[in-house]
């Protein structure tokens, strides 16, 4: 008797002259049987979870998708099986064929019965683990009893494990919605020319969910990322210096690598195998990086694919493998960064007793982002930091070359203050040279703001040098105490070293909201999606909220997306959103309570309820009859070109410094471009408003070609309005790192005057490239709050500037 073909449902219930499906074929898994799980927008969207066996794929059709929290019981439908080679199928079945609709690849690997898997799904209780990008650990499938044998009902469960996870904390398909496949393309076409890398935060604890978190040896040295494109690699800083011809050996040993990017952290090993900074420090001095190991731990892109949005233990698992196949590991120069499983207080108690500089944490499930991340954290033992060098003492006794370091941070304000010196750690072999660098950059007279505490007979030098020095602890005016030299750095710009402070630990945490409707469409043009939306401003959210702290925020919701109706919120309601406040009523009387977003979860409870866009006031809650900020908005009419909004900025810019006034610039991801003058809280609304009237009006007086004072779009074509109406008592301006709700998905980012020239339009960023900036943060506009200045003087100096316009007029 004939086997039976258990294609033959398959088959007969579709065109394959009209659909991409394959009709047979596929390669069965040669070490282990595959699975596949597919994410499929047909009449409804749902999951297909699909195991090989038997020759064809077993196939189920799960509603909700697969969850890691063993409680949740989720329906699986028995379905037709299909081919092997269904596993590679990813595209869009076309109307009117079976299934119509998108399919993606959201899950595969392999899978491992425990026991005999024919016997197992014959009796209807198959269990097995899974080897997925997303999906590990043990699982069931097992038949409900009592139902109809036509698509027989099961369920899937998660087994309880090291891989599962608490549904209230983690949702597996609203977190990580993404096709695993990725795009397939030739190594030089998709590998990018640069890389900026993810950055870790300090906290002062373990996570209280460890157990999600990978833990590695927290390296004494530099952070070194390496291109490698056919045969030939090169090496990168963090900062993006080249340090190929620097690291020479190693490039050569990494050029036997499979195309792609790795990042890692090059250092110098003593006698004991402990990372010795100073040493590595002195290879560069002396020019011999023989000794120089690099330790690698991720892989953003390999051999053709953007791997970043793969999970990390998925990353790192190939990255193992890769130097495994590789020649690299014969040349023990390249290694492996382990991880290890072991409580991390413990851990991180260990390193610390080793002589290791701490820990740095990942989250097993995360996403490889550029700039800093909460999903990176880093646990010290004990302080330590890059400081500014900005003077030296004389050696005293036997001592030679240099007596003691001075050291400096920035301030919120961009100043440098002095935070100490350092005497100790420094290698007798090591301080001519040192000597020789700093009198390299003598300077006349000190960087400081203050010199007040500093040694007497301080020489001082140009604010150029870095060192990294560990400490006990800082005291209350900002000193350090028993400070240690390790080493000078070069590998980042002086002007981003402030006073590190950590994050509580339970930051950290998993975001326990859940993201409904993660898949709704919110830009057609980009694709973007709602869970788009979320993770962004669930990244921005530490520089988000340094500009929303405090003031009074209007949201502007798009339930319909960026094209569909939108509404402006600006009290909260009945309808409470978790992390939003309200104000007190006296701040704006005779209207409902102004809101307030403090800090993260009310960022991300209102992307939730479809808030794209974050509108403040320019003033703050503490005082709100004063405003502390002055914003001009420059908003071309029709038949404005770019450049001359870029232009008008500049020129602004320099009326603006005229009147003694300071302009601190960003984009408004929409049309045009903001500048924001931070004022001293002296004035009314009315006083600011007239007086940024005066202002445009003074710039449309003196190039009426190029500037209107009126608006409205028939007052304007061909001209830029500077929009000062923005200035009055309950007005509201995009905060920057906000989204705007248009196609293209563009962001408010703020940046420095040198860099105006280079922009390519008031959409620069966008949320597609955005994370490139984040790294940057809010540092172009450093010294923001020392720049607070009154109209007063602006005021009379803008009234001589008119007439004498008048009368130059009038000649």
């Amino acid at each position: 008797m004939p086997k039976k073909d258990p294609l033959r449902q398959y088959r007969s219930m579709r065109d394959f002259s009209r659909t991409a499906e394959p009709s047979a074929g596929g390669v069965a898994g040669t070490e282990a049987p595959v699975f596949v799980v597919q994410k499929h927008w047909a009449t409804r969207l749902h999951y297909d979870f699909r195991l090989e066996l038997d020759g064809s794929l077993k196939s189920w059709a799960v509603p909700k998708g697969p969850s890691l929290d063993p409680a949740d019981k989720r329906m699986a439908v028995h379905v037709e099986d299909h081919p092997i080679a269904y596993k590679d199928f990813e595209g869009t079945i076309p109307p009117r064929q079976y299934g119509a609709g998108k399919v993606i690849i959201w899950d595969q690997g392999v899978w491992k019965a425990k026991g005999d898997a024919a016997r197992g799904y014959r009796e209807g209780k198959l269990k097995f683990t899974l080897e997925g990008s997303k999906l590990r650990g043990g699982w069931t499938l097992v038949r409900m009893r009592g139902k109809s044998e036509k698509n027989p009902p099961w369920l899937l469960i998660k087994e309880n494990d090291a891989h599962a996870r608490p549904s209230g904390d983690f949702s597996i398909v609203d977190e990580m919605p993404d096709s695993v496949a990725g795009p397939q393309a030739a190594p030089d076409a998709s590998l990018p020319a640069t890389l900026q890398p993810q950055l870790a935060t300090l906290v002062d604890a373990p996570p209280a969910d460890a157990d999600q978190w990978l833990f590695e040896a927290k390296f004494d040295g530099y952070r070194v990322l390496a291109r490698v494109a056919g045969g030939v690699a090169r090496l990168y800083t963090r900062s993006g210096l080249d340090w190929t011809r620097r690291l020479k050996p190693l490039a050569q040993a990494a050029g036997r690598l499979p195309d792609g990017w790795y990042d890692g952290e090059i250092v110098v090993l003593n006698a004991d195998g402990v990372p010795d900074f100073q040493a590595l420090q002195g290879s560069f001095d002396n020019g011999s990086p023989e000794s120089v190991v690099y330790y690698l731990f991720d892989l953003p892109y390999s051999q053709g694919r953007d791997q970043r949005r793969r999970p990390l233990v998925w990353r790192r698992e190939r990255l193992a493998e890769l130097l495994d196949r590789s020649g690299a590991p014969a040349d023990t120069r390249i290694r492996f960064s382990e991880s290890f499983n072991v409580p991390a207080a413990d851990l991180l108690d260990s390193a610390c007793r080793l002589g290791l500089e701490g820990l740095i944490g990942k989250r097993k499930d995360s996403f490889y982002v550029p700039g800093r991340s909460l999903d990176w954290i880093k646990l010290k033992c004990g302080h330590r930091q890059e400081f500014v060098v900005v003077g030296y003492t004389e050696p005293r006794g036997t001592r030679i070359g240099v007596g003691a370091l001075l050291l400096a941070v920035h301030d919120e304000n961009g100043k440098l203050r002095y935070a100490g010196k350092v005497g100790s750690g420094f290698r007798a072999a090591s301080l001519p040279a040192l000597r020789k660098r700093l009198e390299a950059v003598r300077a006349p007279r000190s960087a400081l703001a203050s010199t007040a505490g500093t040694e007497k007979g301080a020489l001082w030098v140009r604010p150029d040098l870095m060192a990294e020095v560990s400490f006990a602890q800082w005291t209350g005016s900002g000193r350090i105490r028993h400070a240690v030299f390790h080493g000078l750095r070069n590998d980042k710009p002086p002007r981003s070293i402030s006073r590190e402070t950590s994050m509580p630990a339970k930051k950290t945490t998993s975001r326990s909201a859940r993201v409904s409707h993660p898949e709704r469409i919110v830009d057609a043009t980009t694709g973007t999606r709602k869970i788009d939306v979320v993770d962004y401003y669930a990244d921005a959210a530490p520089l988000l909220i340094e500009h929303l702290k405090d003031r009074p925020v209007s949201l502007l919701r798009a339930p319909d997306g960026v094209t569909g109706q939108m509404f402006f919120q600006k009290h909260l309601g009945p309808a409470k959103i978790p992390g939003v406040r309200e104000l007190a009523r006296e701040l704006d009387p005779g209207h409902d309570p102004l809101m307030e977003i403090p800090g993260p979860e009310g960022l991300l409870s209102a992307a939730q309820m479809n808030v794209i866009e974050f509108h403040t006031w320019n003033a703050r809650k503490t005082l709100i009859a004063k405003p502390d900020r002055m914003t001009f908005d420059l908003d071309p009419g029709k038949g404005v070109a770019w450049p001359a909004v870029q232009e008008a900025a500049l020129i602004l810019r320099a009326f603006l410094n005229e009147l003694e006034l300071t302009g601190f610039i960003k984009t408004s991801g929409g049309k045009g471009l903001h500048v924001v003058v931070p004022l001293q809280r002296r004035h009314d609304w009315d006083t600011v408003k007239s007086f940024s009237r005066d202002v445009v009006a003074h710039l449309a007086r003196t190039l009426p070609r190029h500037f209107s004072a009126r608006s409205g779009p028939r007052n304007r074509v061909g001209k830029i309005f500077i929009d000062y109406l923005r200035n009055g008592f309950g007005a509201t301006t995009v905060s920057a790192w906000s989204l705007r709700a248009r196609p293209g998905m563009g962001v408010s980012v703020p940046i420095r005057w040198d860099e105006v020239a280079s922009l390519e339009g008031p959409q620069h960023w966008r949320l597609e490239n955005i994370r490139e900036r984040l790294g940057e943060g809010n540092t172009p506009w450093m010294g923001y709050a020392k720049a607070a200045a009154t109209l007063t003087r602006a005021a009379r100096m803008l009234k001589r500037a008119a007439p004498s316009r008048a009368r130059r007029d009038a000649e």
